[in-house]
């Protein structure tokens, strides 16, 4: 290879790379709005999520990492990439409790559910020494919850915040007591024993009222992966429109400046009833509807048993996609909210990453680089105070190291490619 071929090559290797690396995010005018397939500012210019997920869902209920690195770093580190957006995940215990709640006493009580006495150490040792703005027995998790959306606006970083489970804890499977309304047809206490839907419609109320005194607060996301199971949801999904429905009123009468972001079923992967059963009714909350969708390679809703793009292709429009279409009845905004890979432990000819993984993030992002659809990738936390009971588990899939130091591969920003940039516009 001659030296000008090299010095082009790795050049063009170069470019993706750059584009993680954009200025600091820069807000645009609020509050924002849904018009056809796009989001826009008050100005009517068009607005590009790029957004990471940041975990708060889990029984602690604060924002991860803050035992690792103080928030001013953290929330610099996310500006720095890129990134314009957070989607900051929350539990229903945390919107219904977490004004009375200390950090101290939440860490304590996780800790003593688990009998895990490791994770007081973690909140003393850990939190306090690198965020001792946190003072026990004073400051609550809302008001970390609070600090963190201050200083991600400050950096000119916008939250979304979404209500992961109800219960606290790691989500999701069809027996974690999360997926789906207890209200709803055909009860079982595998999936709904923690979906009080009373305090799920209270909890988003006081989180869209939460969100008035918090400017940088764009959106909220109704609920995560919403999922039946057994003989729920056989009614055509009834269930669905009415509660979607009953928690998007909520959030739009206490702050109508809010984006409401809505998943479909079969843990937000299939929005095809927009379609085949009827639109949802936007009238009451008009331009502020925005649709998600969840896709990883190991996503039932979109099998790859072919080794088919093409046909992985045809899945992602025929389930959600489709929303993309101008001039539907069912047109609107679309967010991939959730993707991502493990982040290491596969093969150098893959970035780090293992085959599947590598074949299905090729697929996936160049089906979002041909729509220009808005992304949140997951996730940003290089590890949990607690998960499934271990103290300071390590995230595999996360963006940042163990430690919150750096990235975990420092080659993945570049394998968004065009993701990162606004190609398309009304």
């Amino acid at each position: 290879m001659t030296s000008l071929t090299y010095l082009i090559a790795l050049f063009g290797l170069l470019l993706p790379f750059s584009s993680a690396q954009a200025p600091p995010p820069t807000l645009p005018a609020l509050p924002l709005s849904s018009s056809s397939r796009w989001i826009l500012d008050a100005q009517n210019n068009r607005v590009k999520l790029r957004c990471v997920n940041w975990a708060g869902h889990l029984e602690p209920n604060i924002p991860e990492g803050l035992n690792h690195k103080p928030l001013d770093s953290i929330v610099s580190w996310i500006a720095s990439q890129g990134f314009n957006c957070v989607r900051l995940t929350y539990s229903t215990d945390l919107a219904l409790a977490g004004n009375v709640t200390t950090v101290s006493s939440s860490f304590k009580s996780a800790a003593s559910s688990w009998s895990r006495p490791a994770l007081e150490t973690l909140f003393t040792s850990g939190i306090q020494t690198q965020n001792p703005w946190i003072i026990p027995q004073q400051t609550t998790t809302l008001d970390v919850f609070s600090t963190v959306i201050n200083k991600l606006y400050s950096a000119q970083i916008m939250t979304i915040l979404d209500n992961h489970v109800s219960r606290a804890s790691w989500c999701c499977n069809l027996t974690d007591g999360n997926g789906w309304w207890d209200q709803a047809q055909a009860y079982n206490s595998f999936n709904s024993r923690f979906f009080d839907t009373t305090k799920w419609l209270s909890g988003l109320s006081f989180m869209a009222q939460f969100s008035l005194s918090h400017p940088g607060v764009i959106g909220m996301s109704l609920r995560n992966e919403l999922r039946a199971f057994l003989f729920q949801d056989l009614n055509n999904r009834k269930d669905w429109y009415n509660f979607i429905s009953l928690g998007a009123s909520r959030v739009h009468s206490a702050n109508p400046d809010l984006l409401i972001i809505v998943g479909g079923s079969q843990s937000s992967t299939d929005l095809m009833h927009l379609k085949t059963v009827r639109p949802l009714d936007r009238t009451p909350y008009p331009n502020k509807i925005v649709w998600e969708m969840h896709a990883y390679s190991f996503t039932v809703t979109f099998p790859d048993p072919f080794r088919s793009c093409d046909m992985v292709k045809l899945a992602y429009g025929a389930f959600n996609g489709f929303v993309l279409e101008q001039g539907k009845t069912w047109t609107g905004p679309l967010v991939l909210s959730e993707f991502g890979v493990g982040m290491s432990g596969g093969e150098d000819q893959y970035d780090g990453l293992n085959e599947k993984d590598n074949r299905y993030l090729n697929c996936l992002v160049s089906y979002m680089e041909n729509n220009d659809a808005d992304w949140v990738i997951w996730a940003l936390q290089g590890s949990y105070y607690i998960r499934d009971g271990t103290v300071d588990y390590d995230e595999g899939w996360g963006l940042l190291n163990h430690d919150w130091s750096g990235w975990r591969n420092n080659k993945f920003p570049a394998r968004l490619r065009e993701m990162w940039n606004v190609t398309q516009g009304p």
